[in-house]
Parts: C-alpha cells; sequence; structure tokens
C-alpha cells in the first residue's frame, strides 16, 4: 500500500511542477515502462522511476557496458514482469529502489540462482535522519516522504546478498565502505544521443552570434557601444535547491546591478526573494523541459553556474553533471569548491570553482568581462566533456572487470 501511495505523491508531483502537459507526459512514460517487458541479457538495472536519476545511473550506465560488450537492459521497480527476470540475467543492479514485498521476492529469487546483486546509489537517501533535514525532503508532500521514512536502500545496505555498490562520487563512496563490501566508483555520463543533440545545438549557438565582439552592438544613431547581453544561467533540475541557490543570490543582485547587460536565466523550480527582487526584470524563468529543449536552453546561456552549500554532506555527495552538461556544448561553469568539482574541474581552464561569496564574485565577473575567456574555457569544458563523460569514453576498468567475472 505504502508503494501505491509514493506513487499517487510522485503524479501528483509531476503535474504540479510540470502541468497538465509536462506532468502528464512524465505519468505516461511512467506507464508506458509499467508494462515493457525487457526481454533477457548480462545485466539488468532496476531503478525506482523514469526520472533524472534513472536516466544517469541506469539507461546511461547500461549504454556505457553496452559498448563495453554487455548485453544490458533496464527496468523499473514497478514493472509488471519483474518477478519474471530473475532467470534471464547474470548480474542485477538495483539502484534507489524502495524496499517492497515485491522487491524482496525478487532479491530471494536472484539469491537462490546464484546470481549476482548490486546496489547503485547516487545520494545519501539511505540515511533517513540525514535526509529528512534537506531542503529537498521540505519541498515533499506527505505522500513522497513516505518513501524516505526509513532510508531508501538501507535493506540493501546491510543484505548478505548484496556483492557490491555503486556509487557517482567518491564522497559517497567513502559513506559506502563502512558496510565493509567493494565500492565502485561510476561516474555520471552523458549518452550518446546527448552528445548528438548537444553538437547541434553548439553548432546553432555558433552560427548566431553567441560569441559576439561588444562592438556589434554598436548602435546606429549613437557613437557608443551597447553592450551585447549576457546571460547567466541556473539549471535546478529538481526541487529543493533554494538554500544552495541562496549561497550566490547576493552576488548575482550585485552584479546585475552593476552590469546593465547581465541577465539571469533560471531553470526549473526555484524560490528566491531579497536583493534579486531589485532585478527580476533581468530574470527570466522557465519549467520543466525535454532533455533536447534541455540542451537548447544550455546554449542560449553564456555561463553557468552550480551553486552548493559547502559542509552538507548531501551537497557534497552531488555529481558533476551540471558541469559537462553545459560544457558539451561550450559553455563555461562556475561551481562550489566541493570535493567532486575540484576534482572533476581544472579551476581555470575549463571552469572555475568558488570556495566563498568573494571567490564567486571574482570569478563570475572575469566571466562576464572577458568573451574570449568564456569562449576558451567553454572550448576546454567540451573537451573535457567529451574525453572524460561520455558512454563512449567510459573507463569503468575495475567495475567492468568485477562485472566481467561475474556473467
Amino acid at each position: 500500500m505504502n508503494r501505491f501511495l509514493v506513487i499517487v505523491g510522485k503524479a501528483y508531483s509531476a503535474i504540479r511542477r510540470g502541468g497538465i502537459v509536462g506532468g502528464g507526459r512524465r505519468i505516461a512514460v511512467a506507464i508506458g515502462e509499467f508494462f515493457r517487458f525487457v526481454g533477457s541479457g548480462d545485466i539488468l538495472f532496476i531503478a525506482s522511476g523514469t526520472g533524472d536519476s534513472a536516466r544517469y545511473r541506469c539507461r546511461h550506465i547500461a549504454e556505457a557496458l553496452r559498448f563495453r560488450g554487455f548485453k544490458t537492459a533496464v527496468a523499473t521497480q514497478d514493472n509488471l514482469f519483474l518477478s519474471k527476470y530473475a532467470d534471464k540475467f547474470s548480474i542485477v543492479v538495483f539502484h534507489r529502489v524502495s524496499w517492497t514485498p515485491k522487491i524482496e521476492k525478487l532479491l530471494d529469487a536472484l539469491c537462490e540462482r546464484k546470481k549476482t546483486v548490486l546496489f547503485d546509489t547516487d545520494d545519501l537517501i539511505f540515511d533517513a535522519d540525514l535526509f529528512k533535514k534537506t531542503a529537498a525532503y521540505g519541498t515533499m508532500n506527505a505522500l513522497e516522504r513516505k518513501q524516505y521514512d526509513a532510508g531508501v536502500g538501507k535493506e540493501f545496505l546491510q543484505h548478505p546478498a548484496i556483492a557490491a555498490f555503486s556509487t557517482s562520487t567518491a564522497f559517497l563512496a567513502d559513506r559506502l565502505r563502512s558496510f565493509r563490501k567493494p565500492v565502485f566508483v561510476v561516474s555520471n555520463r552523458l549518452s550518446e544521443e546527448d552528445v548528438k543533440n548537444a553538437e547541434r545545438r553548439r553548432e546553432w549557438r555558433m552560427e548566431n552570434g553567441e560569441w559576439r565582439k561588444y562592438s556589434e552592438g554598436k548602435n546606429p544613431h549613437s557613437t557608443f557601444h551597447i553592450p551585447t547581453p549576457v546571460v547567466i544561467g541556473y539549471f535546478s533540475g529538481s526541487t529543493g535547491h533554494d538554500r544552495d541557490f541562496g549561497t550566490v543570490a547576493n552576488v548575482l543582485a550585485e552584479l546585475l546591478e552593476a552590469h546593465s547587460n547581465v541577465r539571469l536565466f533560471i531553470a526549473g523550480p526555484l524560490m528566491f526573494s531579497g536583493a534579486l527582487e531589485k532585478v527580476r526584470d533581468r530574470i527570466v524563468r522557465i519549467s520543466y523541459v525535454s532533455r533536447p529543449n534541455h540542451f537548447k536552453n544550455l546554449a542560449r546561456i553564456d555561463i553557468n553556474i552550480a551553486p552548493l552549500e559547502i559542509g552538507d554532506p548531501f551537497c557534497e555527495a552531488k555529481s558533476e553533471l551540471k558541469f559537462f552538461e553545459a560544457g558539451l556544448v561550450g559553455v563555461p561553469t562556475v561551481a562550489t569548491a566541493t570535493r567532486t568539482f575540484r576534482e572533476a574541474i581544472h579551476d581555470g581552464v575549463d571552469g572555475f570553482v568558488a570556495m566563498n561569496e568573494s571567490e564567486w564574485r571574482e570569478k563570475l565577473e572575469r566571466l562576464i568581462l572577458d568573451i574570449d575567456l568564456r569562449k576558451r574555457m567553454g572550448e576546454r569544458a567540451r573537451e573535457t566533456a567529451l574525453e572524460r563523460y561520455s558512454t563512449k569514453t567510459a573507463q569503468y576498468d575495475e567495475y567492468v572487470n568485477f562485472l566481467k567475472e561475474c556473467v
């Protein structure tokens, strides 16, 4: 019954955030996954749902492993045929799956057949006490919260049948090692479809003069030059990022007031107030969009930002995907200097990391004022994205070797 209530809560949130059309589309995808039979193969990824987490941790990793010779498939935990898959795959990876009688029965069947079982997580949601203190939990409705009452994945972490864990960041890997099983850092990746779509958007960006010189904005009725607009973009992705954005809100307000050509583009759900209210007329807001349109919006900005709360364990656990998604279309990122972003970004080369408001202000202003720096840094970010973060270039050697031994 609890799982049904969680599904109802998610459906309500999808419609509330995306409207009848956008939310309805997401619900339709989930219903389609319920009835889809995935066949058989080497590795089955079982996702808790159909959102971004399932995309990066299941569909994209499954694609990366197909490039390494594995036959993979992805199903959701509510799939109608889930109980039939115990005989059809050698390895099963559970990603952020909620513990239900149906899942417990499948796990028992996998144990009986001596199949290899892994648990994957890209967040600290297995720690219920910590998660209940986050802004994300605060934005959930009562039905959605039921999924997190005991911590998502806690039963898997303690189950003797789990052979190993996989996760998205080194920070999370350190947390998981306390459960005394092998842990593999399997970073998030961009799919082949993402790469092709982003390349089209990048070409559009270049053809439409995204890197225009200030002189090109000359007013024919004046001897002065009108600065070309510089757009700073923030893509929240999901609810619960108000506090993260709040860490740079004052800096952004100062920069918008100091530079009349600067604009702020905000995608996704976000609440802000205070200093930014004074420059609201230079802020553009949009809600959720499709994946292709997400890259289209990224291509329309000049600077991407990825602010997080330093010291917050849930923020420290976040991956670097905001950096490499923007980089794929040639847009440079300024990110909070968490361990993950410090490891991903070569500061000053393919992006910037910032520890405090002073660094945020200084590094954003450098990019605002220097169009050549934006272009140069954006191109280096694109090189990094293609070399390190596509499914074709995945180098999960230890992980792949472990899986080969289990197939």
